[in-house]
């Protein structure tokens, strides 16, 4: 791992952080680097070093070559939310939203969902961690559920999970009233009105949180970050990552736990092997969900999967894109289309999405009404082929209808899938 460390000042949900340190200060790991202010997160040095530099959207610090255990403690003065706050935990799973503002929350009772569904397909490092250290996520289930005040703990991850699931169960203590529930293996299982949905039989309306339905969901691995704050006072300065695609190391997914915030994309990537010869793009996050990114790109506290793919393939015919709320958007179809040398004709969202407080929502998570209307009017529009970002049912309706209208079907995932030799995003199983 090379020696620059490049802190985004905007982690996750809210405004950039503001610095509180200059060019030229020397810094432990665990120093406090800026503070929001407003909605945001604390940021902190993931290494011993050097400020070298400080931007309108990053600090770069050199680190020494010499990187100590020890790490600076933060204040743990007040409640559990107070102490969250301080060590800057956000949502580590993708979502980035503060959560000492999710603990805040008063669940009279309620539950707390711990979320290891980890539904993009190739990730890992969640299962991972869930298999081997199984009892710090379940002390920060009892951490968030004192904070929230609820009664029950759940744990919802994959039923094919097994190994996982059976560590996790030999954990558990009867009187601690938590649970697991088992779904099944469909994307998006762990969107969080999804999950509700699964676990609690409560469908949410697009623009409601989990806690209409007496529930607050935290990731496994923000569960975790909890009890570090609470026990070892220790601030979040790194990351849990998949690395995965075409590398020299073969196609299997590669975990990595503990990796320092701010480390380059393309140190991950060395770790894992390096890129094998020529490849088409490195996307940062899941297969449905990523965007493409750079080597250079810093890891965030958001970051869970780094690929780096096949060349694309050419696209064959005018493309109808098919957005959905629960994959890639109209900005990432269109990328895809470009680097496919496909020539969009037109746009159709899925029968489900619907705009709810500034995005695109999906009414209800992973299961299709039927996809035909929105198919015969790209068709109609010129289109020859489709590219489409829509969840598992989704596709499995759509290859119902494009395939007897000669329609070619492309998904946003197709070149990561082909890249590790997995099944394509098709009809269901």
């Amino acid at each position: 791992m090379n020696n620059t460390i490049k802190l985004l000042l905007k982690q996750g949900i809210g405004g950039p952080s503001e610095p509180i340190v200059k060019a030229g200060d020397t810094v432990k790991k665990g120093t406090l680097l800026a503070v929001p202010k407003g909605l945001g997160s604390n940021l902190h040095s993931s290494v011993y070093g050097t400020i070298a530099e400080i931007t309108e959207n990053c600090i770069t610090i050199h680190a020494d070559d010499n990187q100590p255990d020890e790490f600076e403690k933060i204040s743990c003065n007040g409640s559990i939310a107070d102490i969250v706050k301080e060590a800057g935990i956000i949502g580590m799973g993708g979502a980035g939203f503060p959560s000492n503002v999710k603990l805040e929350t008063d669940l009279s009772g309620g539950v707390i969902i711990a979320n290891g569904v980890e539904c993009e397909p190739l990730l890992k490092h969640n299962i991972r961690q869930i298999t081997e250290n199984p009892e710090v996520i379940y002390r920060g289930i009892l951490y968030a559920m004192k904070a929230a005040n609820a009664k029950r703990g759940i744990l919802a991850i994959k039923r094919k999970n097994a190994e996982a699931v059976n560590s996790f169960k030999a954990v558990i203590k009867p009187h601690d009233n938590i649970e697991i529930a088992e779904l099944e293996d469909l994307y998006p299982m762990g969107e969080e009105r999804a999950i509700v949905r699964e676990v609690l039989g409560e469908l949410l309306k697009t623009d409601q949180l989990p806690s209409a339905a007496g529930a607050v969901i935290l990731n496994v691995e923000t569960l975790s970050r909890i009890t570090e704050a609470v026990e070892l006072h220790k601030p979040v300065v790194s990351k849990n990552i998949t690395v995965v695609g075409k590398l020299k190391s073969g196609k299997d997914s590669k975990t990595f736990l503990d990796v320092p915030i701010g480390a380059s994309v393309s140190s991950l990537i060395e770790m894992a092997g390096g890129i094998d010869g020529e490849f088409g793009e490195i996307i940062m996050g899941g297969p449905f969900t990523g965007h493409s990114t750079t080597l250079d790109s810093p890891i965030t506290k958001t970051s869970g999967g780094i690929i780096a793919t096949m060349e694309f393939l050419k696209a064959k015919g005018k493309l109808g894109l098919l957005v959905c709320a629960c994959g890639a958007n109209e900005d990432r179809l269109r990328e895809i289309a470009e680097k496919m040398n496909g020539d969009v004709v037109a746009v159709e969202r899925c029968k489900q999405a619907v705009e709810s407080r500034g995005a695109l929502k999906c009414e209800n998570p992973g299961n299709c009404p039927g996809q035909a209307e929105k198919i015969m009017k790209l068709k109609k529009a010129g289109a020859e082929s489709l590219l489409i970002s829509n969840c598992s049912d989704c596709t499995n309706t759509v290859m119902c209808v494009a395939p007897k209208l000669k329609m070619p079907v492309y998904h946003c995932t197709d070149h990561v899938m082909r890249t590790v030799g997995h099944r394509l995003i098709r009809r269901l199983p």
